[in-house]
């Protein structure tokens, strides 16, 4: 089965604010979806991470080397992309849209062969997997309201992130975080994003151990991103005293951006983002890696219901990973499929076990939302 073309869907209108300092109106493309199309009719579903413009651009790089190969081999043709253009990519947009490319060709794959993206990964070692609700720090009084709606929704864990936690002082900090753990009490996992991939990051290695500490006297499950993203040996030495586990790895693409924070033990937790890394077949490959580092993969997902889909049939495909993000509330995540992810009772998702990743876009949806 041939490859004979590839189509992209820009997002708009439903963009959530990932709490830059500029902020990210709703019409802000920051997701794009690819679909990769077959001369026996069947199509692969992926979603990246960046606007459609990129894609565009990056698409048209690929195409020459991605049309008329083989739909069911995804590894070996996303690395031929990969390697084909490596004056012009490794990393950065090229990589976005080769691991959009990659999601919908292992989406393809599973609906040549049958069978679903986890099976195709190695096997499920779970069918269920813990989503935590990731949301932005606010105020006070707004916090407690967020928080109490995304309990609501049905989480059981429940990640805060960025703006204002970190960008006033201690006492703000820790007001948050009590704020938090009072209004979700003992039993709701908390996990805290400093975001310090923000530009002009401002802390380094002292603040993070110091807030570490803090963060731990409130039982908090994790502390991602506290450093600048390229701060290795700050990732190290923290990662060595924290009292909490340490957390980053969103913004890296390719696996060899990965191995350094992996061999020298710079993290607890590895968050390799699918729909920027490379794909299924990069964030794999890292997740094995981990693994024999003993070092968990929670899989970085701002994204969409696609990514999601991806993330899930990931970690069911891992030994230990145990988490995947959830935006909430997302127009992309509740929209933009039929069938869209929702927490049981116990606060878990199930893995998709229908061929390639499960799922099934909204095409009346995505005429309101594509661009």
């Amino acid at each position: 089965m041939k490859i004979v073309d590839v189509t992209i869907i820009g997002l708009s209108g439903g963009t959530v604010d990932g709490g830059w300092p500029q902020g990210n109106p709703p019409e802000e493309e920051l997701n794009t979806l690819v679909e990769v199309h077959t001369d026996e009719g069947l199509t692969g579903v992926g979603s990246c991470m960046t606007s459609k413009s990129l894609i565009v651009a990056a698409v048209q790089l690929l195409r020459p080397h991605l049309i008329g190969e083989h739909a069911e081999e995804p590894a070996r043709v996303t690395e031929k992309l990969r390697q084909s253009c490596f004056w012009q990519g490794r990393g950065g947009a090229v990589e976005h849209a080769i691991s959009g490319i990659d999601i919908a060709l292992w989406d393809l794959f599973g609906k040549i062969t049958k069978q679903p993206v986890s099976r195709l990964l190695g096997g499920n070692y779970r069918s269920r997997i813990k989503p935590y609700g990731s949301i932005l720090f606010d105020e006070p009084d707004q916090l407690r309201q967020t928080l109490q709606a995304t309990v609501a929704r049905g989480f059981k864990a429940i990640k805060l992130g960025w703006r204002p936690f970190g960008r006033r002082d201690r006492r703000t900090d820790e007001r948050l975080i009590r704020t938090a753990r009072e209004t979700v009490g003992p039993d709701v996992e908390l996990m805290v994003d400093a975001g310090g991939s923000e530009q002009f990051w401002p802390h380094g290695y002292k603040w993070a151990l110091n807030t570490a500490k803090m963060l731990a006297e409130y039982d908090v499950v994790w502390f991602e991103e506290p450093l600048p993203p390229d701060d290795l040996e700050g990732y190290v030495e923290l990662r060595r005293h924290s009292p909490v586990p340490i957390a980053t790895g969103e913004v890296l693409t390719r696996r060899q951006s990965f191995r350094p924070f992996l061999e020298r033990g710079a993290v607890d937790i590895i968050q390799p983002d699918c729909t920027k890394c490379g794909g299924l077949t990069e964030a794999w490959r890292i997740g094995w890696l981990a693994y024999d580092h003993n070092i968990l993969l929670v899989p970085h997902g701002w994204n969409t219901a696609v990514g999601l889909a991806a993330d899930l049939h990931l970690t069911a495909a891992l030994p230990v990973a145990r988490y995947v993000e959830y935006l909430t509330p997302c127009v992309y995540l509740d929209e933009i499929i039929t069938e869209p992810f929702r927490p049981d009772a116990e606060g878990f998702l199930t893995v998709p076990d229908k061929p390639g990743l499960g799922i099934e876009l909204n095409r009346e949806a995505l005429r309101r939302l594509g661009v």
